[in-house]
């Protein structure tokens, strides 16, 4: 047995794969490395610094620019414009709406136009404005279209002192009495409305722009309201609601158009304020006096509708009655009655008394009540002239006091008796004198009355006599000294 050395076995050469060598790049086959150029070697030192500044885009104050929101804050947004920086644009530059939330209005990724206000504030900032970039967009859209008497578009986003504020692209004001064809009061639920007006008044160094819906209104509306005033005729009696109150009248909606109810139409009495006559939101029945086509004017009257009471005086009362009345004012010539409601006549001072009168104060006071004759009476002038001297002669008395005191007091002519010994005629002037608050004559108060008043007179005389009295005796005293003195010198 011979003795076999043992070893491993060697795979066959056939069961063998051979992997080539890794090649990398720069390496040569036989091992070396060479260096592969990346980027081109095409500037030198002196034109690094050029180049970084061409990479960056360069800004001027004023100019607008574009770029992408990178950030949104509570109180200001970053803005990539390719500046070597974002810019910054406060959030008071972001709308031409006050106190809005910046996340409101932009959010990470948008694309902006803005304005650039200052290319480095005083931390190194960039400065920008999405607000005012919108101006300068907007202002040329609203000058091309208040040349072509155009119309803009927007909603309401404020109300303010006296008017609107309307979103157009910049911040349009909108004049409370333009708001409408009549005056608006409450403008709140204008509110987030888009409305449309035209412009009236624009000044781009003041950042002002007027703006009117009422014109737009006016000017879609023509044929509306040309058809309206056609239909509407002088005479015609038309119901409506007071819109508005002015010092010179009231403005009536008459389910078209606003008519004027002037001040003297208001009522048959003098009028101080319309106010005390007529109340915004009042349903009321007024007649058409004119219609002016040309400048689309409706006059209107509310007294038309009502009583004259000069004519309802006159078809009561005729010359020669008695009628009584309150004295209401004095003047040189006379003094005015008042006769009936919103009715004033005149007793000149020829008329006053039999005797001769230098002032009226000499025969009447103001407030005082007194009979009065009717004689004469212009319905045409309203105008009625009255007599103290001949009511005192007697006459017949106007129908409406006869049926106040009982037919007992007058004889079959309508003459005034009086009403002696008749409780009933007592009574009934008691309840006169209640109603109009007078205190009858010969009364235990009116009497009493007049007692004081004489007492109080005589007291005052009897002052009167004693200051007199006291400054004789004064007088009588320095005279004897002074010439007591005389005598005693010589």
């Amino acid at each position: 047995m011979s003795d076999q050395t043992s070893s491993p076995q060697q795979p066959s050469s056939s069961s063998i794969t051979v992997e080539p060598a890794p090649q990398f790049d720069g390496f040569n086959e036989d091992g070396s490395y060479t260096p592969r150029e990346i980027v081109a070697n095409d500037l030198d030192a002196a034109a690094l610094e050029d180049a970084y500044a061409s990479s960056m885009v360069d800004v001027e104050d004023g100019q607008l620019v574009e770029g992408t929101v990178v950030s949104v804050d509570h109180d200001e947004v970053l803005l990539d414009i390719g500046y070597k920086s974002e810019g910054v644009i406060p959030a008071r530059e972001l709308s031409i709406r006050n106190d809005v939330d910046p996340s409101e209005l932009v959010s990470r990724g948008d694309t902006l136009e803005v304005l650039v206000l200052q290319k480095e504030d005083k931390e190194g900032r960039l400065i920008l404005s999405k607000k005012r970039a919108q101006y300068e967009r907007a202002w040329g859209d609203i000058e091309k279209k208040k040349e072509e008497d155009g119309v803009v578009v927007g909603p309401v986003i404020e109300v303010v002192k006296g008017g609107l504020i309307i979103d157009i692209g910049l911040r349009g004001f909108l004049p409370a009495s333009l708001v409408e064809l009549r005056r608006v009061r409450d403008l709140q639920p204008y509110i987030g409305k888009t409305l449309e007006a035209k412009i009236i008044e624009l000044d781009k160094n003041r950042n002002n722009v007027v703006l009117s819906r009422r014109a737009w209104l006016e000017e879609t509306q023509k044929e509306q309201r040309e058809g309206f005033l056609t239909d509407l005729k002088p005479g015609e009696v038309r119901k409506g609601v007071v819109s508005s109150v002015v010092n010179f009248g009231a403005f009536v909606d008459l389910g078209g158009m606003d008519g004027l109810v002037h001040v003297s139409e208001l009522s048959w009495k003098h009028v101080d304020h319309p106010s005390s006559v007529v109340s915004v939101g009042d349903e009321i029945e007024v007649q058409v006096l004119e219609v002016d086509l040309d400048r689309e004017r409706i006059s209107l009257s509310l007294k038309a509708t009502q009583q004259d009471p000069w004519q309802e005086f006159a078809s009561a009362h005729q010359v020669g009655e008695l009628v009584y009345g309150r004295v209401t004012k004095l003047v040189p010539f006379g003094a005015f009655v008042q006769v009936g409601e919103g009715i004033e006549g005149l007793v000149h001072i020829s008329e006053m008394s039999a005797h001769h009168v230098d002032l009226p104060e000499q025969v009447v006071t103001p407030g005082e009540e007194l009979w009065v004759k009717i004689i004469d009476l212009d319905l045409q002038r309203r105008r009625i002239s009255l007599s103290i001297k001949q009511a005192a002669e007697g006459g017949v008395v106007a129908a409406e006091y006869q049926a106040h005191f009982g037919e007992h007091a007058y004889d079959a002519e309508g003459n005034y008796i009086g009403t002696a010994g008749s409780s009933e005629a007592e009574q009934a002037w008691a309840d006169y004198y209640a109603e109009s608050g007078e205190t009858p004559a010969g009364s235990t108060e009116a009497v009493a009355e007049e007692a004081a008043a004489e007492e109080a007179a005589a007291e005052d005389a009897v002052a009167e006599e004693i200051v007199a009295a006291e400054d004789v005796v004064a007088e009588e005293s320095v005279t004897e000294t002074v010439v007591t003195g005389d005598e005693t010198e010589a």
